[in-house]
This record gives C-alpha cells, structure tokens and sequence, in this order.
C-alpha cells in the first residue's frame, strides 16, 4: 500500500479541456488569431499556460514573447471568471479518493496549471480531499521537474517508495520518474496509451476505480 497518492489535475482528475479550449480560442479571437478545435487542444496542454497560449498561436507570432505574455494575460484573465462552465471531474473520480481517504493514504495534486486556478479548482470540485495542491508557482520549476512532488512528500512526511504518480501525459510519466515514485498512466486523459508507455510507465489504468488497486495493493 502507498502512503501517498500524487495527481496530475487536468486529463487526470478533471476533464477540463472545453473550458481551456474555449478561454485560449476566445484570447486567440481578441488577437484576431484563428482558433481551433478541441481536439488539438489536448495536445496543446500539458507544460503551463504559457505554453498552451503559445502553441495555439499562428508560428509566425510565438517567437514574440511580449505578444505571447499579452495574449496569456487575456487567456488567464478569461479562463480564471471561466474555468468551471464545462469542467467536471471524471466518473468515478470523487469516489476513489474519498475510498483512498479512508484508508488512511494522503493526496496530493501536483499541476502545470497556474496555482491560483489549481487551488480554486481543487477546493470547488474535490471539497478539502486533499491534503497539498501545488500548481505553477514562480520559483518553482514546473514538471518535469520533480520539485513539486519532492515537496508534497516532504510535508507529509513520506518516502518515494511509499508514493505513487498518476497523470495523463508523457510530462507526468517523466515527472513521477524523476521522482523516483511508481507511475501509473492514466488513458482516459488527453494523451494516447503509446505516450504514457513511451515514457516509461509502470502501469496504465482505463477508469478512476482502478487507482484504488494501484495504492492500497500496490
């Protein structure tokens, strides 16, 4: 049994593509950018919201980093008073970490999304579940850098061998390896099964129920 269970937020605990679809498309059309569809979203999250704005604007204008820090400050601004129209959390997902809280495991989330909205969203949809939300904070590395879930270990006071990582994308695999914890991919995210084993998974799950399997028989 894990001591400790490691989140991603966004493709792993909340399905939140359409709201951050429709904040970056609705920034990208105040810069009269063409916006795009859902689908291509899923592969322009994953490494901050710097880099999601970035990656949907036209090539031609990402290299101008004063343009972009404009475009993020709509982005935000936008999808801050918008970041729970659509969201929800996956089926199943609530149930599974009150179990986990049950048994006595401690949860953590650890996210590339800004903190600010990772903490809203946390506190809006899992109700004080978890006992650390980190989201992107300055001074602090964001994944795949393991600093984040160094220091959720450290406040609660457990090892990585008594910690597992679950996420949605090769960033989160990578994350959890830099660590030094056990990974486990997670398929009904926003990246492909291919992404996660790539990465070097050390298991892949279909639905939120099998996480319980992961920690308490883990």
């Amino acid at each position: 049994m894990y001591k400790l269970a490691v989140f991603d937020m966004d493709g792993t605990i909340l399905n939140s593509i359409d709201d951050l679809a429709d904040s970056c498309n609705h920034a990208l059309a105040e810069f009269g950018y063409p916006a795009h569809e859902v689908s291509e979203y899923f592969y322009f999250c994953g490494n901050g919201a710097r880099m999601l704005v970035k990656r949907a604007m036209p090539e031609s204008e990402r290299e101008d980093d004063a343009q972009v820090d404009r475009v993020l400050a709509t982005y935000s601004e936008w999808y801050n008073a918008h970041s729970a129209i659509k969201t929800a959390p996956y089926p199943g997902m609530v149930e599974t970490l009150k179990r986990l809280k049950q048994n006595g495991v401690s949860l953590a989330v650890v996210s590339n999304k800004p903190d600010a909205a990772t903490r809203s969203l946390a506190g809006l949809y899992f109700d004080g579940l978890f006992d650390v939300v980190f989201g992107q904070r300055e001074g602090v590395p964001i994944k795949p850098a393991p600093d984040a879930v160094f220091e959720a270990m450290e406040l609660l006071g457990v090892s990585p061998a008594e910690t597992a990582y679950f996420g949605d994308s090769g960033v989160d695999i990578s994350t959890g390896k830099n660590a030094g914890v056990f990974t486990t991919g997670v398929l009904w995210g926003f990246r492909p099964k291919s992404e996660l084993e790539s990465a070097g998974a050390d298991r892949t799950i279909e639905r939120p129920e099998e996480i319980a399997d992961v920690v308490l028989n883990g």
